[in-house]
């Protein structure tokens, strides 16, 4: 009896197990007959299906599905699910969604799938029952007119969420099946076969692969495209992040997939051109453009709409290239940001950008050349900084149009060509110095044959110094700038040639008459040295990975048969020293961008530059010239000047008090040079009147203090 009585206790317990399964599949299959007989029972089209069953019921099947897989576990296959799976309930979804029958049935079913894949925990998206309606689905995103967008973006983030976790899948959810194989309803979790092929070349972007068919238009990744253009920044949102998820897949062959199979990169080049093209180029204001804060792409959805058409547009523009910035250094795939950089390279800098560049319509270069300084700016990505490079220094008819347009007849097309150079000098890309100014110094040809011997070398700056102590510009009274302010050399520092002996030749180049610093207590000398010292550290630790020699290289100033080799300083300081000697005829705001040009090549530690930049007793071959010697012929016109100014030291003082910002009503028109004066402090203004007394203007000598102390603290540093 007792047997008897543990034989039926343990019956009833496997009852009691078994009995909760076998009501969850029945009261499924009854929560989805309910969803089906709405259909055949209800013959009003029009009431909405918020207003039906089918909301809760889908609901109730999804709960039961969830609760079913955490009772039985993530390896076993559920009842309901398989019942979901062999009578293909999501297929039957989908064509109810398309059909908005009832009306707004399409948004009830973006929900269920949207649950479903984040809610369960198996990985069922390489089942066929599941990712083909998923495909279907996909394609009913983004539509015109479409009131689901909020449903849409969430959905469409589950699915990539669901590839991050699985990027066998990306194939699957793409429709790239280039190896299809039978399936029944016992093998419906098997997964698509892997393929890899080296990426195309740009060329031939038209036609990625011949054995596979490229992303079509309404694929998943045009349709997170759509999105992003959405008035609502949480569709936006969503949008963008489904995009960085697909892009930072780290399966092996992801990249390839995406670059040989999909328009990905021609599709977000495409989306920059549209913004690009909505910019107004009429109204647009250049230093605006130019100056461009960098802003994260994530901002612009927790902004406000300005009152600005105008703003918006280049707000959406900058985002939108932060956006594939972020892309091409977030992707771990290095062929995917390759071919999205080449992809903007291609469609956007060369075949837009490169003609406006090229016009003759003056405010079109103007802006185009803005434009192009601020992306320089923003780019922290190494493989789109590569392209620009490429684009900008590489193509040979460019670059020399671009360097040319620093001496441009226009004053604010030479301002922000110069702006673009300084933003280049400033990026982690040693071809950008090699380019514009290294290679052309590399022979030492500058160099008069007596100077290449090092046995003469001492000898020469001996010389230079006794013709340097009776040049009437050079005065005893170098310190009295404030230069004191650097600790003092020693003694041994006063041998000619040495770094204090460079340091006193160039201070020596600015005439008493118009130096200022003394004549304030408040000189702010001392925020000059600070800002070298920045630059200098900058530039020096921008360099540190690009292994520059130590010492300089031989010199081939005459060739083998004894000839003098000509030299060319490049383009580039051909135009620096040219607009150098015209300082006292350019405008303000010009000259400091050029002086800001000049001390930031001063500030790099490479051999070749100290010693034609910095180093005044090299012996210059015939007809050659340095940054020293431009800057004696600049003096002597100087000192020529200032004879005819009245009342010099009332203006220079004027003119320092106002730039500094001790003085706002000094009577000078520097308004325009009010915001270059926050990024870079000057010091010499010199304030006169022509002889003629038409018109004020101002002579500048633009040896800045803020100049001669990147000298002065680079110089220091190396004795």
């Amino acid at each position: 009896m007792e047997t008897f009585s543990k034989l039926t206790s343990m019956l009833l317990h496997a009852l009691e197990t078994r009995e909760p399964t076998v009501d969850l599949l029945d009261s499924f299959i009854d929560h989805w007959k309910s969803v089906t007989n709405y259909y055949i029972e209800t013959t009003d089209d029009s009431r909405p299906v918020r207003q039906t069953e089918i909301p809760w019921r889908l609901k109730q099947m999804l709960d039961i599905l969830v609760y079913e897989e955490k009772q039985q576990g993530v390896e076993e296959t559920s009842a309901c699910f398989e019942y979901l799976l062999q009578h293909k309930l999501l297929e039957t979804l989908c064509t109810l969604g398309k059909a908005q029958y009832p009306p707004g049935m399409v948004q009830q079913v973006l929900l269920f799938f949207s649950k479903l894949l984040s809610q369960m925990q198996k990985p069922i998206l390489q089942l066929v029952s599941v990712y083909r309606p998923v495909q279907k689905l996909i394609r009913l995103c983004a539509l015109p007119g479409s009131n689901t967008e909020k449903e849409e973006a969430q959905f469409l983030l589950v699915v990539c969420s669901r590839v991050k976790q699985d990027p066998h899948t990306l194939r699957l959810v793409l429709e790239i099946l280039d190896q299809p194989a039978s399936r029944t309803a016992s093998s419906d979790q098997s997964q698509a076969s892997t393929h890899t092929t080296e990426p195309p070349p740009l060329s031939s972007q038209s036609d990625s692969s011949t054995h596979s068919p490229v992303q079509s238009e309404s694929g998943l990744l045009s349709v997170l495209l759509q999105l992003t253009k959405s008035e609502r920044a949480s569709v936006c949102l969503k949008a963008y992040e489904s995009l960085l998820l697909l892009s930072s897949l780290q399966s092996g062959d992801s990249g390839e997939l995406l670059c040989d199979h999909t328009q990905l990169g021609e599709l977000l080049a495409g989306r920059l051109l549209e913004l690009y093209a909505l910019l107004p180029v009429e109204s647009l204001e250049p230093g605006e453009l130019q100056s461009w804060p960098h802003t994260s792409w994530s901002s612009q959805f927790s902004r406000c709409s300005s009152d600005s058409a105008a703003a918006d547009h280049m707000t959406n523009f900058f985002s939108w290239f932060d956006f594939l910035d972020h892309l091409m250094r977030e992707a771990p795939e290095q062929v995917l940001a390759v071919k999205l950089a080449q992809c903007v390279h291609q469609l956007w800098l060369v075949d837009v950008v490169q003609p406006q560049l090229q016009h003759t319509r003056e405010h079109l270069v103007l802006v185009s050349t803005s434009v192009v300084c601020a992306t320089v700016r923003l780019i922290q990505s190494p493989v789109l900084l590569d392209q620009f490079v490429h684009f900008l220094l590489k193509t040979q008819p460019l670059t020399q149009l671009l360097l040319q347009h620093c001496d441009h007849i226009s004053d604010q097309i030479s301002m922000v060509s110069l702006s673009l150079v300084d933003e280049l000098l400033q990026k982690p890309h040693r071809d950008i110095l090699d380019i514009l100014v290294l290679s052309f110094l590399q022979s030492r040809s500058y160099l008069s044959p007596p100077a290449a011997g090092q046995e003469d070398r001492h000898t020469e700056t001996n010389e230079d110094s006794d013709d340097l102590e009776e040049d009437p510009f050079f005065s005893d009274s170098l310190l009295s700038d404030g230069e004191m302010l650097l600790p003092p050399l020693s003694s041994s520092s006063s041998v000619p040639g040495s770094a204090a002996d460079v340091i006193n030749s160039f201070l020596c180049l600015v005439p008493v008459e118009v130096r200022s610093a003394q004549l304030l207590q408040e000189g702010g000398y001392e925020s000059y040295v600070h800002d070298a010292h920045t630059l200098v550290t900058e530039c020096q630790s921008l360099s540190l990975s690009w292994d520059w020699p130590l010492t300089l290289p031989p010199s081939s100033s005459s060739s083998s048969s004894g000839e003098l080799q000509e030299f060319f300083e490049g383009q580039l300081l051909k135009v620096l020293f040219d607009r150098l000697g015209r300082v006292l005829e350019q405008p303000y705001e010009l000259n400091l961008q050029l002086t800001a040009v000049l001390s930031r090549l001063s500030a790099f530690n490479h051999p070749l530059l100290h010693e034609y930049l910095l180093n005044p007793y090299i012996h210059l071959s015939h007809c050659c010239r340095s940054l020293f010697s431009v800057l004696v012929r600049l003096m002597g016109e100087v000192v020529q000047r200032i004879q005819q100014v009245p009342s010099l030291t009332d203006r220079l003082l004027n003119a320092r008090r106002h730039l500094l910002g001790l003085e706002h009503n000094t009577g000078m028109n520097c308004s325009a040079a009010s915001s270059l004066c926050s990024r870079v402090k000057p010091l010499q203004v010199i304030t006169s009147t022509p002889e003629d007394g038409r018109r004020p203007f101002r002579i500048r000598c633009q040896l800045t203090s803020w100049s001669r102390s990147v000298i002065l603290f680079q110089l220091h540093e190396k004795n």
